[in-house]
């Protein structure tokens, strides 16, 4: 069981959770014609983990559960969850940065309460166009896209194809180099993996999750439950099943070099899924980046320990 768990955990990128899908979302979630920002008030999702900030948003023919907090004039930080999570990942930081900005968070497609793209949009190019869209969706010009393992990946990526759209980027434990083989070619998705995905049992998941923290204890007490609970959603693992099939990490040097916006690294040196001798390499390769690093964290620093990797984020926020 333990291989079986560090074998999914090295294959892709991920922070650890799903968020439950109902099987009406479908009709719940039909959003504007035009693509628009759904802002009309109504029942939503019936789900306990829909709360009063969400939304529903069509981008490009996906309904996607967004949620917006703090004031409306504020700078707008975009934060962008890693795979198989939801925005839930960033509840502790949102809590605190939604006092002095427009913090937007999403479902990124086949996760949480998003669900499956009917189209199966999933490649990361797909996915970076995804967010822009949902930009565009919300009348957002520009931000400050923050993002971890996958997210992060998304979010470096969006700034070199759409630089006039990102101002600032942090990065937590980024997806960028080539791991487990991964290249500019997907590898096939093994069987085990397909069965953590869709029917893994609840030790299964909870093992997984843990795996994601340098101290297990640091865990937020019943996560692996909800993690359990909520990647169960109707279609939710095959759609990552789905995204790991197109899943590919082409050599990054020449794209990170075209970064053209302060960037602050933050990695923990005891992260199990994505290298932290990344973190170097990056920094070294991005012109105005700086790099923060944390003996005793793992894959999730903003989960594992937010008041202090807070700290450095709002530090550099503010920098001029």
């Amino acid at each position: 069981m333990r291989v079986l768990i560090a074998l999914l955990l090295g294959v892709f990128f991920l922070v650890g959770v799903g968020v439950y899908v109902l099987t009406q979302m479908r009709q719940d979630a039909a959003g504007p014609a035009d693509g628009g920002v759904d802002l009309a008030e109504g029942p939503g999702i019936d789900s306990p983990w829909w709360s009063e900030a969400d939304r529903l948003v069509d981008v490009a023919g996906q309904p996607t559960r967004v949620r917006i907090e703090g004031p409306e004039t504020a700078p707008v930080l975009i934060l962008v969850h890693g795979f198989s999570h939801s925005l839930e990942s960033w509840d502790a930081w949102a809590a605190d940065l939604s006092a002095d900005y427009r913090v937007v968070r999403m479902d990124l497609p086949g996760h949480g309460l998003t669900g499956p793209d009917p189209q199966a949009r999933y490649s990361v190019s797909q996915t970076v166009e995804f967010v822009d869209g949902l930009m565009d969706a919300l009348d957002i010009p520009d931000a400050t896209l923050v993002g971890n393992s996958l997210g992060g990946l998304v979010s470096w990526r969006l700034a070199v194809a759409h630089p006039d759209r990102v101002n600032r980027l942090v990065l937590l434990a980024p997806g960028g180099y080539s791991i487990n083989g991964v290249t500019e070619e997907p590898v096939d998705v093994p069987i085990p993996v397909r069965f953590f995905l869709t029917q893994a049992p609840e030790p299964v998941i909870n093992a997984a999750t843990q795996a994601l923290f340098a101290d297990p204890a640091r865990m937020p007490e019943g996560m692996s439950g909800r993690v359990h609970e909520l990647m169960r959603g109707e279609g939710v693992g095959e759609a990552m099943v789905e995204r790991l099939e197109v899943f590919t990490l082409p050599e990054p040097s020449a794209d990170l070099a075209r970064i053209a916006v302060p960037t602050l690294i933050v990695w923990g040196e005891a992260d199990r899924m994505v290298p932290p001798s990344h973190g170097p390499l990056m920094a070294a390769t991005i012109p105005d980046a700086r790099l923060v690093t944390y003996p005793d964290l793992g894959h999730v620093v903003h989960e594992e320990a937010p008041a202090r990797t807070l700290a450095d984020m709002r530090e550099f926020l503010e920098a001029p």
